[in-house]
């Protein structure tokens, strides 16, 4: 793959495969979302982001077009393929044997993949810190209920840009004071948010010894959309986990 797509460094199986888009992608959205935007609730043009999301699935060969989700900063996981609706309102999604694709839309958010040892189960789950801090994560490997199952952690906005309040903190906190290594002070009541460090705790906590990814900060990588940077007018990008047909 080229420049377009970011291509997770984890190791996969074979027939299973991962990327997250660029805004670079072969795209025809306008200024501001230019171009590959593929966030229908971001306020671009509708017909744009479809023929985005068509022109997605051509440049990355899928084997089926992706399960793209309802998200709402909610726990639940929904299996594909959800029948009979199109995009479910979940924030995480799995899915069992050949030729499935799964989706998820972020724009500061921490998009976490997972892919069982053997394969044949793979998952995909948008961790805002609400979604973290409520188990969004715990709910996606119980779902899959595979043995050994590795995570990738995707871009998201990093710690160094995401300063939260005393709401975040307590979320995460109160019920394990181990996190509070994930927090920096900044000011009074405002600290830091480490949201790598906060996930790869909670993975580790879930089971999940593999995990691999982070070091991304969507708010100052040109490449991706952020909507701490660029508020309304921002896009999403699309972090995918497949398996072949």
């Amino acid at each position: 793959m080229d420049a377009d797509w970011i291509v997770p460094d984890w190791t996969a199986p074979a027939g299973v495969g991962a990327a997250v888009s660029t805004r670079r992608g072969p795209g025809v959205s306008e200024a501001p979302y230019d171009r590959l935007n593929l966030g229908l609730r971001s306020g671009d043009d509708a017909a744009a982001v479809e023929v985005n999301r068509r022109a997605l699935a051509e440049a990355l060969a899928l084997p089926a077009p992706p399960l793209w989700l309802r998200q709402v900063h909610g726990i639940a996981v929904v299996e594909a393929p959800a029948a009979g609706d199109d995009e479910p309102v979940a924030d995480a999604a799995v899915a069992r044997g050949p030729g499935q694709v799964l989706a998820i839309l972020t724009a500061d958010c921490l998009p976490v993949l997972f892919v069982s040892a053997d394969g044949r189960t793979i998952g995909a789950a948008h961790a805002g810190w609400r979604g973290l801090a409520a188990g969004v994560l715990e709910n996606t490997v119980t779902t899959m209920g595979a043995e050994r199952i590795q995570a990738w952690l995707g871009p998201a906005i990093g710690a160094r840009s995401y300063e939260v309040g005393e709401e975040v903190r307590a979320a995460f906190v109160d019920g394990d004071a181990g996190a509070a290594g994930a927090f920096a002070v900044t000011r009074p009541g405002h600290w830091h948010c480490d949201l790598y460090a906060l996930a790869r705790r909670r993975l580790a906590a879930a089971g999940v010894a593999q995990v691999s990814g982070g070091g991304f900060d969507t708010l100052t990588d040109a490449r991706l959309y952020s909507y701490r940077r660029d508020g309304a007018n921002s896009g999403r990008f699309a972090s995918l986990v497949w398996t072949g047909g």
